[in-house]
């Protein structure tokens, strides 16, 4: 998949744990866990904006878009 995640990044960053984060954005901790690992394939605007939010960082620090290898 071309996006990359970078949440576990931002939440070492930020000292935080997963279980903080899922209470104070007020999502799932299972929910977290999937996106943070990548086993997800779409995420709420809304989601976005709230760990945006409690994390203090923008989309980008969050996701990023990596093009895929054309094939010679």
């Amino acid at each position: 998949m071309p996006i990359i995640l970078r949440l576990d990044r931002m939440m070492a960053d930020r000292k935080m744990s997963l279980n903080e984060l899922s209470e104070r954005v007020g999502v799932a901790n299972v929910n977290l866990s999937k996106l943070k690992n990548g086993h997800v394939s779409a995420i709420r605007f809304s989601t976005l904006e709230a760990i945006c939010d409690v994390l203090d960082c923008q989309p980008g620090d969050i996701l990023e878009y990596q093009r895929p290898q054309k094939a010679e």
